[in-house]
Formats: C-alpha cells, sequence, structure tokens
C-alpha cells in the first residue's frame, strides 16, 4: 500500500520491543508514518495476526557486529523520531542512547517507553502493566468494593504508556522542525496513567470523591451509572448522570420516579440499585436493547469483541477491519483531509533490508 496520512514522509525508527512502543509505533504508521523496525537476527514472526506490528517495514540488525552497528547509526542519523522501550540504560550499552543519538542528529526526537520512568528509586526493577497502575491509584480505584479489577492492560500499557509517548513525540518533534532542536521524550506509565486520574483528583477537590471502591458516581456506586444483569444473562450499562436523562430512563422503566431516590444522593444508592436490578432481570438483553438503544438514557448493550463487530453502530462506521482474515480496530482518530490506513500486515523480521536502505539513503 502506498502510504497516506497526516504523518506521510515523517521517519521513524523503532527499537522492537514488547508492549506500549511498539502500539505507540502501530498509531504512527496507521497515520502514514514510515516506520522502520529493528530486529534481531533470526527473529521470527511477521503476518496478519500480529496487529500491534502491522503497518511497518522491517531490517535485522546484530548490533555486535560493526557493519551493522553503522548501519543502525546512519539510520538514526536519518531518522525524525525514535523508539525504545527497554529498562533505563540498555541502549546506552549499546552505544545508542540519547547522548550518541543526537550527537549523530541534532534534531532526532528520541522516545523512551518504560513503566517506572528513566529515574527514580524502582527505575531498573522489572514490572507490568497491573504493577505500574497500582502505583498511581488507579487500579486501588478500579473494581469491586471487596477487591481491585485489573483493567485489562488498557490505563497503563496503552493508555497512560503508549498514548503518552505518541504525544510526546509529535510534540517533540513539532519543536523540532521549528527549531532544529532535538530532545529526550521520557514517557513513563506512572506518569500518563497518574494523568489520566485527573478528573478523580478533580472530583475529589470538590469532595464528590472518596477513596472506597463502590461508593463514587462512575465505580460502580451509583445506581445510575452502572451494569446491569438481564434475563438472559446478557448484560447492559446505563449511564444517564443528567436529571433529564435519569428522569427519562425512570419513565422508560416504567417507575414512579416519587419512589425512587434524588439521583445525587449516595445513601439512597444501594436500595435504588437494588430496585433497578430487578426491573432489568425481567426482561433480556436484547429486548432492552429495542426499548433503550437510540434514547437519551444513556444506554448501550455490553458486548464481547467479537459481537461488537457486527451491531449496527459500529459497523456502519467501519470501526473494525479485516487483514488477511484477521478482524482489528480501523486507525484512530479520523482525518477529513488525510485520513489514515493500515500499511500493511506485520513484516517478517529483516524482511525489507534492501529497500529501507535505498529509501534512507543508507549505503552499508
Amino acid at each position: 500500500m502506498k502510504a497516506q496520512g497526516p504523518l506521510k514522509g515523517v521517519k521513524v525508527l523503532e527499537f522492537v520491543g514488547l508492549g506500549p512502543a511498539p502500539f505507540c509505533a502501530m498509531m504512527l504508521a496507521d497515520m502514514g508514518a514510515d516506520v522502520v523496525r529493528i530486529d534481531r537476527p533470526g527473529a521470527h514472526g511477521g503476518g496478519a495476526a500480529e496487529v500491534l506490528a502491522r503497518g511497518r517495514r522491517s531490517i535485522s540488525l546484530n548490533m555486535k557486529d560493526a557493519g551493522d552497528l553503522a548501519i543502525c547509526r546512519d539510520l538514526i542519523g536519518k531518522a525524525e523520531i525514535l523508539l525504545e522501550g527497554f529498562r533505563p540504560g540498555v541502549m546506552e550499552r549499546l552505544g545508542l542512547g540519547p547522548d550518541a543519538a543526537l550527537a549523530l542528529n541534532p534534531a532526532l526526537v528520541y522516545g523512551r517507553m518504560t513503566g517506572w520512568g528513566q529515574t527514580g528509586p524502582l527505575a531498573q526493577a522489572a514490572g507490568h502493566d497491573i504493577n505500574y497502575i497500582s502505583l498511581t491509584g488507579a487500579l486501588g480505584a478500579i473494581g469491586t468494593p471487596e477487591t481491585p479489577v485489573p483493567p485489562l492492560n488498557l490505563v497503563g500499557d496503552f493508555g497512560g504508556g503508549a498514548m503518552y509517548l505518541a504525544f510526546g513525540v509529535l510534540a517533540g518533534l513539532l519543536h523540532a522542525r521549528a527549531t532544529g532542536e532535538g530532545q529526550v521524550v521520557d514517557a513513563a506509565i506512572v506518569d500518563g496513567a497518574s494523568s489520566l486520574m485527573a478528573s478523580q483528583h478533580q472530583l475529589a477537590a470538590m469532595g464528590l470523591w472518596n477513596t472506597s471502591r463502590g461508593e463514587n458516581v462512575l465505580d460502580g456506586g451509583a445506581h445510575f451509572y452502572g451494569v446491569y444483569r438481564c434475563a438472559d444473562g446478557g448484560h447492559v450499562s446505563i449511564g444517564p448522570l443528567e436529571p433529564q436523562f435519569y428522569a427519562l430512563l425512570l419513565e422508560k422503566l416504567e417507575i414512579d420516579p416519587d419512589t425512587m431516590p434524588a439521583s445525587w444522593t449516595p445513601g439512597d444508592w444501594p436500595a435504588a440499585r437494588a430496585r433497578l436490578a430487578e426491573v432489568f432481570l425481567g426482561r433480556t438483553r436484547d429486548e432492552w436493547c429495542a426499548m433503550l438503544e437510540g434514547s437519551d438514557v444513556c444506554f448501550a448493550p455490553v458486548l464481547n469483541y467479537e459481537e461488537a463487530r457486527s451491531h449496527p453502530h459500529m459497523a456502519q462506521r467501519e470501526v473494525f477491519i479485516e487483514i488477511e482474515g484477521v478482524h482489528q480496530a480501523a486507525p484512530a482518530p479520523r482525518f477529513s483531509r488525510t485520513p489514515g490506513a493500515v500499511q500493511g500486515p506485520a513484516p517478517k523480521p529483516g524482511a525489507d533490508r534492501e529497500a529501507i536502505l535505498a529509501d534512507w539513503s543508507v549505503t552499508p
């Protein structure tokens, strides 16, 4: 596929790792950037099933080989953005840390993705998404009153990590193009996930949030913002935060509002939740969809990822696409003039060496 998107022409060098850094590179590639993956010799993989690696080209380089190391340095000299997701110090030991890279390319934006950050007492400790969001207070706020529940790895790896890395390197790119000055972007999941908690900090400052799970308006405490089981075992979600939407919900459920508490009276929430739970158990999920979906009661069925693909709204917007039989989300967000696109399936490691060297004007 011919590259397309608002980042067409931007050269990105990705040192292959796991999790959030590849997701960031996927986002950049979806927007048209020329993302070159540096794989280890002998690496396996590639193909449409590797969704996080889609849209790139790959070159295999052995950093212990002088010739390959020289190629790597030349690629760094031609790149606008570099992405790496190793523990602090790994790139420095390879002789490819920020100081060396910026000496080769003063306008380079050097993106570093870690969980704990480049500094701090835990910087060298191993960890994963669940550990990072534990330290930020995010995991402690999600779950049942009895126990925190991991929200997949969306809050840490991808929300607090990859997306902040993407935001950071693109902000750095704007600065570099305007001034010729590159810089290091230290994207730590503990920083990003903490940033995502801004609204909870605001609510707490206003006296509208406490640290007990299941007692707040957005964590399952409020009867008008939550998930309910249906007669067929399916679930639906409601979220009528505004009084007029809450009133409409009660009307459609044929509940006398005089028998229900004011929506923002926390002490009455448990009894009200029990009342709504009884009502929602009276119909199947599809029956509730027929009655409530599309109205202003703030309603949606709780779907699994396979069901989501066939929902009429998601299908009409083409939220999901299929590449070589593999279903996956389409590039987001959408652009009116320069739409992004999946540039192709994940490359086989090392498959694009000659084309990359030619396109980036690097001589072995």
